[in-house]
């Protein structure tokens, strides 16, 4: 598997980065995992308009999906024969009434359906494109899901946004590459159920045996140094910051 960074800010977009958004490929298949404020822009530096071949939302939270609302436009009124088949979109129910409501005007209350397959995610594990995904409801304030990715002997965990739950854990158990949210500062931000921080993340991935830490979702008023030197306090493996365009292979 291969994958890149699109976008990893948390709550908004940064200078330098867009919200959440990483494309994830094997044997000629494209997912993307959320698609935040500004995703769509910086996904055309790695595949075409139309290349996708699936779709996983975390959650409902516009961070990690708006701008499937402007995915909608390109697909809905591409100017070179009209609307695009569906393509698959995993997300937690009511995804398609919210796009639908966030855009606000779509020609029809069913437009969205035209172009985005919509498919519930609930906790399960089931096949996209050549990918076995694992899903498990984590601990947010909307219903929100992390995913593991597993491919050819190989796996992929993102948290999506969560605060400390034993589910991730196990979702990251031995994985190859954990992509791990860490939106708050350790000794400073206490909010339970809403995000981790990273020290937090650190310590899920030494209890999950995880190979690779990569901590992403840092809002930009969040210091990321001190957020990667706390997880590399706790976590003896490998630990980076996501960066934008940066891609693994795993």
């Amino acid at each position: 598997m291969r994958l890149t960074v699109v976008g990893c800010s948390g709550s908004f977009p940064s200078a330098e980065s867009a919200c959440s958004s990483y494309l994830v490929e094997a044997d000629g298949f494209r997912l993307l995992l959320d698609m935040g404020n500004g995703a769509l822009g910086e996904l055309q530096r790695h595949c075409g308009l139309y290349d996708l071949d699936a779709i996983f939302l975390s959650h409902l939270h516009a961070d990690h999906c708006i701008d499937m609302c402007a995915y909608f436009v390109a697909r809905y009124y591409r100017h070179d024969g009209g609307p695009c088949p569906p393509i698959p979109v995993y997300g937690p129910e009511g995804t398609e009434h919210r796009l639908t409501t966030a855009y606000a005007d779509t020609p029809t209350a069913s437009s969205m359906s035209e172009v985005f397959d919509f498919h519930t995610v609930k906790p399960s594990t089931f096949d996209v494109g050549p990918f076995t995904v694992h899903t498990e409801r984590v601990r947010h304030p909307v219903e929100a899901y992390g995913i593991r990715v597993e491919h050819a002997g190989k796996s992929l965990t993102y948290s999506g946004d969560t605060g400390l739950t034993p589910v991730l854990e196990d979702l990251a158990r031995d994985t190859d590459l954990f992509l791990c949210e860490a939106a708050f500062t350790h000794g400073k931000e206490n909010i339970p159920d809403l995000h981790l921080n990273g020290r937090e993340a650190g310590e899920t991935a030494a209890r999950a045996g995880a190979r690779r830490l990569v901590l992403t979702h840092i809002p930009p008023w969040t210091d990321p140094a001190v957020n990667l030197a706390d997880a590399r306090e706790v976590f003896d493996g490998p630990v980076e910051l996501a960066a934008p365009r940066t891609a693994y292979e795993i």
